[in-house]
């Protein structure tokens, strides 16, 4: 799958998601684009995936709008070593995920 990870995540986050084909809102030249139109964007360029922490994100877009699914971390701080122990996770329900749905993970 290929996954965008939003600003908020640390990019070596994506050397975890084994298997996938991960680029960050940064190297994208995306840093600092509000949710709609970075999620506009994503869908663009063929991304299938967002990761976030952003909680608020499915309350705040109607993502049934937008042809990308959306992953929430749910986790204590966005440090590299609290996110790696949700990667197995999110690699268990990536194929579960559905576009234009929130899947919260943690």
């Amino acid at each position: 799958m290929r996954i965008l990870l939003d600003e908020c995540l640390p990019a070596r986050l994506g050397r975890d998601l084994v298997g996938h084909e991960v680029s960050t809102a940064p190297k994208m030249g995306w840093a600092g684009l509000k949710n709609g139109v970075l999620l506009t964007r994503a869908v663009t360029a063929g991304f299938e995936v967002f990761l976030t922490v952003d909680k608020n994100l499915p309350k705040q877009q109607k993502l049934a709008a937008y042809a990308i699914a959306v992953v929430v971390l749910r986790c204590a701080t966005n440090d590299i070593d609290d996110l790696r122990k949700l990667v197995p996770e999110v690699i268990k329900k990536l194929p579960a995920s559905k576009k234009g749905e929130a899947l919260v993970v943690g």
